[in-house]
């Protein structure tokens, strides 16, 4: 197995959820009113899986060792608007729990919000995933040999093992703090 496979497998399950997001969109739409928690759930997806868990490897692993490698000018200018984009989803994404927190506390206009960061994340994660896809993941796969392929495929798998002791770390850390 590549390494960029764990990042691809992970990639199918954000667009099952960007599915799910779409759907509750249309039901925004047609009932005028979004569940709150649904939208922490999604919240918590996109930060935990999405973003820490994913985003993470990215950034963590596999551009920080291309960091060390001398890419293309094509290449690191591509690396560059990722990580970038990955800066506008988490900005996104703060908007969202801002706006559902308005609406959790009776801010019914909050909702219109809701709907267009929702829209917003729905929209940008599919272009996002097509772009490592097809695009970055090929081209950074030549600049690795084959070991060190295998090294960074076991780094993702040490960093997936220390995630769900991360996430709920920063649970117990957020109650105590309370």
């Amino acid at each position: 197995m590549q390494a960029r496979a764990p990042l691809m497998i992970e990639h199918r399950l954000i667009e099952r959820m960007i599915a799910i997001i779409k759907l509750i969109l249309v039901q925004i739409e047609k009932e005028k009113k979004v569940d709150p928690i649904f939208v922490d759930i999604t919240v918590d997806f996109i930060r935990i899986y999405a973003d820490r868990t994913h985003h993470g490897k990215e950034e963590d692993i596999l551009f920080r060792d291309l960091e060390e490698k001398e890419l293309s000018k094509e290449d690191r200018q591509l690396m560059n608007e990722l990580i970038e984009e990955h800066v506008i989803g988490r900005k996104t994404t703060r908007k969202l729990v801002e706006a559902n927190s308005r609406y959790r506390n009776g801010d019914k206009s909050a909702l219109s919000e809701i709907a267009s960061t929702l829209s917003l994340l729905a929209d940008f994660y599919p272009k996002h995933i097509e772009k490592e896809d097809k695009v970055f993941f090929p081209a950074a796969r030549k600049y690795f040999s084959e070991q060190e392929d295998h090294a960074m495929l076991d780094k993702f798998w040490e960093f997936d093992r220390k995630m769900i002791h991360e996430k709920y770390i920063s649970v117990v850390e957020a109650f105590e703090k309370q």
